[in-house]
């Protein structure tokens, strides 16, 4: 199903990016060196729930999962990059940390992710994996608007992570987002121009660009949820959500600071 929002879901919408990005950016100001990430989890629910929100988490049981997921948010450390359930574990110096926060605003959902080192020690290698996902999603942005097709997206964001010297997994990537959290069109992060549906005013999107250094391989760890490089190589995560508009496309997700 493609949803396509009304102005009015279109403002909710924006609340609830508003909230993702606030909780993001607290939860980023918290991470430190001896933070664990069931305090994070923690932290997320309570935002959440004093926001009035609703996790898109908690309760969530697709098919690739083993059971409700059960947390708030998604802690992935290092060579976990998606679904990283949160568990007993303190953050160490030069940790790359990915958060993925997915909340419902009055029925209209929002999603992001960012990515980011701990602590003082920034490992060059680590830097890069980050920058590049962040310009993969730039460039993805870039290409989104009314008219243009899923398959534009996709190929500015696989063409700016190949660019850096990563393999790209197809595995998993973008979405469209409305009432529920995971909604078609889904969006690779590799793609032909050109091709695929084309954007209306109104949609909303997820895209998440994300990289493994070495490897497109994922394995899953026993927990069920949490997914990791298959050569043990760090890995990076980047998402916004965005709104086509008549325009352009709207980040919906983006940090109060970065709006200036």
């Amino acid at each position: 199903m493609i949803e396509i929002l009304s102005p009015t879901e279109l403002h909710r919408a924006k609340q609830a990016g508003a909230l993702v990005a606030r909780i993001l950016q607290t939860l980023k100001s918290r991470s430190v060196v001896g933070t664990n990430l069931l305090d994070i989890d923690r932290w997320a629910e309570t935002m959440i729930v004093e926001a009035g929100a609703v996790s898109c988490y908690v309760d969530y049981a697709p098919s690739f999962g083993r059971g409700p997921f059960g947390h708030y948010i998604c802690t992935s450390v290092n060579d976990a990059v998606l679904h990283g359930l949160p568990h007993d574990y303190t953050l160490a110096d030069g940790d790359l940390l990915s958060l993925d926060l997915a909340v419902s605003t009055d029925g209209i959902v929002a999603d992001s992710a960012i990515s980011f080192i701990v602590g003082e020690s920034k490992p060059p290698q680590s830097v890069a994996m980050i920058s590049a996902t962040e310009r993969a999603l730039r460039a993805g942005i870039a290409a989104a608007g009314p008219g243009a097709r899923i398959g534009d997206i996709s190929h500015a964001i696989g063409s700016t992570l190949r660019e850096a010297g990563y393999p790209v997994n197809t595995e998993f990537g973008g979405h469209g987002v409305g009432s529920t959290m995971h909604q078609d069109p889904h969006v690779s992060n590799t793609g032909r121009p050109g091709r695929g549906y084309r954007l209306r005013p109104g949609l909303l999107l997820a895209l998440e660009p994300w990289v493994m250094a070495d490897t497109a391989e994922l394995v899953t760890d026993d927990d069920g949820w949490t997914l990791r490089s298959a050569t043990g190589c760090r890995t990076a995560h980047s998402e916004h959500t965005i709104a086509i508009t008549r325009d352009g496309a709207e980040i919906l997700t983006l940090p109060e600071h970065a709006h200036s």
